[in-house]
């Protein structure tokens, strides 16, 4: 093949992993996507010159970067070199793994495969754990609209997915490369058959037969519609940030409403002190919990919090000349109820240039310079692990912040300490009208397959939605609408299998990408010598 047929091959695939993200084809699609790319390698691995990898390497990231940009271009709304440089570290950690599946496979033939798999979900597993963290491409995602097909995610979560779309593409192609080679074919038709429609009829299958468990609340779900970019932080007051929630809760809340909930940083900015509930943007939440005290509300907020003298101080602390205090800043959501103590929940997982500056300790003169998307400059605090909110009748729900909802293992630690249902705060205006609201939306079902956990999702700007523990949205408003929304949601107790032992299919496949690198690296030194 000449250099035009391999340049349009690994577009071809680029275009096919693109489709169930961009919401034109189903998440079935992926199953064949990198046919076009294992043709290329295919090419060059028949081809005995010595330096046919590094070749490879430049084909494997046009793939890959341009798989990027399709689906995440929409991160340049909030910054275009973020934008850049996202999609161009994403698509070179991409392309070495199908450079190092290539020189694997070029020594030892029939670890080709494997090598394949174990470096591809050794490196999804690394994008949940390091400190640039960017899931939002792993494979599995790419069925977050076909809940139906992927109800074993409660056993796997979405690495059983990736694992899925890695073994189909590769029985695929041994299949058609038998087919042009008059092989045999009973063995690879069988594989395929079995891989392929067995997980898709169980899954059908599991999806019929689930009756949703547990208990009813009823839940408000608040979306206020107050642009990001020209009214949040400072285009429109504060007293009529709040106004318009206390308007929205007003339309539809009833005495036997559990729950409230609105989205990131909904309230204004707050110093947490022990009598925040005397705060007057808060007040208006208290009266309205102390009137009905089964109503909880569940709000977002950019809090701030000092820190007392000789007290331990994280490196994200900053200096306040004007009370002569150390604080620190976080992304918070709050819990208001008929009591005078305010429940916090600190966000864990920042976005990497958002939120934090990525392993700050080595770029601190860099930090000033993080970019500014939620009326702050710096890294913002964490708190260490997840925390739950309790209510009165000891019912546990999970307060999720906006990216949280893309980690599965970290939401399952919520569910491990007793959530029954889980509640996701965003602000999805950043990303305006694109795809990126939508793909954020459908990750949200994802996790509610995965930990069987009701959801309800409150996003500033849209969509937010109720999801029942099948991963169904029951209901939703649309985008850029101010509005309220009311629904009932099932409370769950049952711990799933993939809550209990989380990415373990990352932690073996990462175990064996060390083995096998160590053995190539071995033989190499060997065959040298």
């Amino acid at each position: 093949m000449n250099r035009n047929q391999l340049t349009a091959l690994s577009i071809f695939s680029a275009f096919l992993l693109s489709l169930p993200w961009l919401g034109i084809l189903p998440g079935l699609t992926l199953l064949i996507a990198f046919m076009p790319l294992l043709i290329v390698e295919d090419h060059f691995y028949n081809n005995k010159k010595i330096n046919t990898g590094i070749v490879f390497f430049a084909y494997a990231f046009l793939c890959f970067w341009i798989w990027n940009i399709l689906t995440t271009w929409w991160i340049g709304h909030a910054s275009f070199t973020g934008a850049i440089l996202v999609t161009l570290l994403n698509a070179s950690l991409m392309a070495t793994v199908w450079w190092l599946f290539h020189l694997v496979k070029r020594r030892f033939r029939l670890l080709g495969n494997l090598s394949l798999i174990a470096f591809w979900i050794s490196l999804e597993y690394l994008q949940y754990n390091w400190d640039i963290e960017w899931p939002w491409l792993n494979l599995g995602n790419g069925f977050a609209n076909n809940v139906k097909l992927v109800q074993w995610y409660q056993y796997t979560g979405i690495l059983g997915g990736t694992l899925w779309v890695l073994m189909g593409n590769l029985l695929v192609f041994q299949l058609c490369k038998g087919l042009t080679s008059s092989r045999r074919l009973a063995l690879p038709l069988t594989l395929l058959i079995v891989v392929t429609l067995v997980p898709v009829w169980l899954s059908v299958r599991a999806y019929n037969r689930y009756e949703e468990k547990g208990g009813s609340v009823e839940i408000i779900i608040l979306q206020p519609n107050i642009d990001p970019y020209r009214e949040k932080f400072g285009g429109m007051s504060e007293a009529l940030q709040t106004e318009i929630l206390i308007h929205l809760t007003d339309s539809l809340l009833s005495p036997s409403v559990d729950y409230v909930v609105g989205p990131e940083t909904a309230l204004p900015p707050l110093w947490e002190k022990p009598d925040l509930y005397q705060h007057p943007d808060l007040i208006p939440f208290v009266e309205r919990a102390r009137h009905n005290p089964r109503v909880k509300f569940v709000l977002g907020a950019l809090t701030r919090a000092g820190f007392r003298e000789g007290e331990k101080m994280p490196e994200t602390v900053r200096y306040d000349e004007e009370r002569g205090v150390y604080y620190d800043v976080y992304n918070a959501a709050l819990q208001i109820d008929s009591s005078s103590t305010i429940q916090t929940y600190h966000k864990s997982l920042l976005v990497s240039g958002v939120e934090k500056m990525p392993y700050s300790r080595y770029f601190t003169v860099l930090e000033k310079y993080i970019v500014d998307l939620g009326g702050t400059t710096g890294s913002l605090g964490t708190q260490e692990e997840s925390s739950n909110f309790t209510s009165a009748t000891g019912l546990q729900t999970a307060p999720v912040i906006c990216f949280e909802s893309v980690f599965g293992e970290y939401l399952g630690t919520y569910i491990k300490k007793g959530a029954g249902l889980i509640f996701i705060l965003t602000n999805d205006g950043w990303w305006k009208h694109t795809a990126g609201y939508r793909q954020h939306l459908s990750y949200a079902r994802l996790r509610a397959v995965e930990t069987r956990r009701s959801i309800a999702r409150s996003a500033n700007t849209g969509i937010s939605a109720f999801i029942n523990q099948r991963g169904d949205i029951t209901g939703q408003t649309g985008w850029e609408e101010r509005t309220a929304i009311r629904d009932t949601l099932k409370i769950n107790d049952k711990i799933t299998f993939y809550v209990r032992y989380g990415d373990y299919i990352g932690r073996i496949c990462s175990f064996m990408a060390v083995l096998l690198l160590l053995y190539y690296l071995s033989q190499s030194y060997m065959k040298r010598v």
